[in-house]
């Protein structure tokens, strides 16, 4: 019979139960492809000594950390926030002001070439990055200095991994992803906001093989972005036979017809939203009702709208 595997102290300590543990391993197994088999692997990886996070904020909105940090089930946070070190985040880090900026300095550099950098939002490069500044220093400044010493740099979000709608035209601050502003290879995490699951998956993926995940050509992790949304959506057989939703509140949309003809743009875009969903796997977009506007693709403020207007 196997050894049971040992729940972390620290997050017994918080309350949460092995079950809850093993079911956050099994959803990690589920995300990233995995048989069930490496749950006891995903466990073990999970045990282990944390990695150092820096998170930085640039030119976003919050909302790609509000999807990390937001659940229903407060176990999933509480796992979520033991799997890493966070040591900076200026959204829920209790430091502020000078103490945090010692802490985010003394972070780059006492652990150079040993922390992760997670990266939301664009940053403003016009001016020499003029238009985006934090503590007396530029976004473009501060970035550049953190990811170039960073082990890796993961983008959460489409501003950070594509510039996002900061860089939709006309773009008057010159805002660009943290690759093109800093010269630095990312993993992309793009969406408006993207799924939490894939993004602790990614650090999950790093923790149990010691490696980034395989990356498609604009550097987005393939376990998540390899699948084209219109091929794993429940209403795809409405497409094949033509049976479309016209105006919204429709027959068709009471039947649950395909989307594409108010715009779902589906068809275009890579992402693993039909297979994981969203809110612990309650539902996503395109099963509530309303069409994908291709949030993980590059420049889908530019290239995808109008939203509401049909391609097919």
């Amino acid at each position: 019979m196997d050894k049971p595997i040992e729940m972390p102290e620290r997050l017994v300590e918080k309350g949460v139960s092995r079950r809850d543990f093993m079911k956050f391993c099994g959803l990690m197994a589920t995300v990233l492809g995995l048989p069930m088999s490496f749950v006891p692997r995903i466990a073990e990886a999970a045990a282990k000594t944390r990695p150092t996070v820096v998170w930085l904020n640039n030119a976003e909105c919050t909302g790609c950390v509000e999807s990390f940090i937001r659940t229903t089930h407060p176990w999933i946070a509480d796992i979520v926030l033991d799997v890493i070190d966070l040591a900076y985040n200026e959204t829920i880090m209790a430091a502020a002001g000078d103490q945090a900026e010692e802490i985010l300095k003394k972070t780059v550099a006492e652990q150079k070439g040993k922390y992760i950098c997670i990266c939301e939002g664009a940053i403003p490069t016009k001016d020499n990055g003029a238009y985006g500044q934090i503590h007396g220093k530029t976004m473009l400044e501060m970035t550049t200095e953190v990811v170039k010493n960073a082990a890796a740099t993961i983008c959460v979000g489409s501003c950070s991994a594509f510039g996002g709608v900061q860089a939709a035209k006309p773009n008057p601050t010159e805002a660009k992803s943290i690759s093109a502003a800093t010269g630095v290879k990312t993993v992309n995490i793009p969406g408006c906001p993207p799924n939490a699951d894939n993004m602790v998956a990614t650090v999950v993926h790093y923790l149990l093989l010691g490696k980034l995940p395989a990356l498609d050509d604009k550097g987005r992790p393939l376990f998540a972005y390899g699948y084209l949304i219109h091929d794993n959506c429940e209403r795809r057989g409405h497409f094949e036979n033509e049976e479309f939703v016209k105006v919204f509140g429709d027959e068709g949309a009471a039947k649950g017809y395909c989307l594409a003809k108010v715009g779902c743009k589906g068809p275009d875009t890579f992402n693993n939203c039909p297979k994981i969903k969203w809110n612990q796997g309650t539902n996503w977009p395109v099963g509530a009702g309303h069409p994908c506007i291709g949030c993980s693709e590059p420049d889908f403020w530019d290239a995808m709208a109008p939203f509401y207007v049909a391609k097919y």
